[in-house]
């Protein structure tokens, strides 16, 4: 299980980077869809990795709750399915009915929205306010699965707090930890140049 930071990030203020996936049922999402909402939350995870799977009853509040108030959420999932068929479209599908996600999760096949959004690890998120770009990129809350000891509770704490900050026209801190969690599962020969910087 390895324990990747993300740590080479985009910059805050930067709008959100286009893209056009499509979700698990074929229908396809692109970047401008949820230009009219006050808010969008992107969430880069995946089917297998145990980060993921610790936070995902918590991933699935939160999209419920995000779409009560307006917010638009989504997730992706960008590993590479040849070489981790858990991963797969199919796969995706059955995880997003099991885990309850009512959200898109969309599939990026060439990777190319992860390296557009510079994301490195599952899980990973990103908040965009409307008018202002990026104002929030780290981690849910400070849980880890452990295997020693019990993990603190899930409570989304971190994004949660951003998320409340944009919605009351607060200004979100710029002092925000990065996420932790398995590395993205590169197409060999895809790595990006912001992952070598990691090594």
């Amino acid at each position: 299980m390895a324990r990747t930071p993300s740590t080479m990030m985009l910059t805050l203020g930067a709008p959100v980077p286009p893209f056009r996936l499509a979700d698990t049922t074929g229908r396809v999402y692109a970047s401008r869809d949820f230009a009219d909402a006050p808010a969008l939350v992107v969430a880069f995870i995946c089917n297998h990795c145990p980060f993921v799977k610790h936070i995902r009853a918590e991933l699935a509040r939160l999209g419920d709750d995000c779409n009560i108030r307006g917010v638009a959420f989504l997730a992706i999932n960008s590993n590479d399915a040849q070489q981790y068929p858990d991963d797969s479209p199919d796969k995706m599908a059955l995880e997003a009915r099991e885990a309850g996600y009512s959200f898109p999760y969309l599939f990026d096949a060439d990777q190319s929205v992860a390296k557009a959004f510079k994301a490195s690890c599952t899980p990973d998120f990103f908040l965009f306010a409307r008018g202002k770009g990026l104002v929030y990129r780290g981690q849910l809350d400070d849980s880890r699965p452990t295997k020693d000891a019990p993990a603190l509770p899930v409570t989304g704490r971190d994004l949660r707090a951003a998320i409340d900050a944009v919605l009351a026209s607060r200004a979100v801190p710029s002092d925000q930890k990065p996420s932790m969690g398995c590395n993205i599962k590169w197409r060999p020969g895809n790595e990006p140049g912001y992952v070598a910087a990691l090594v």
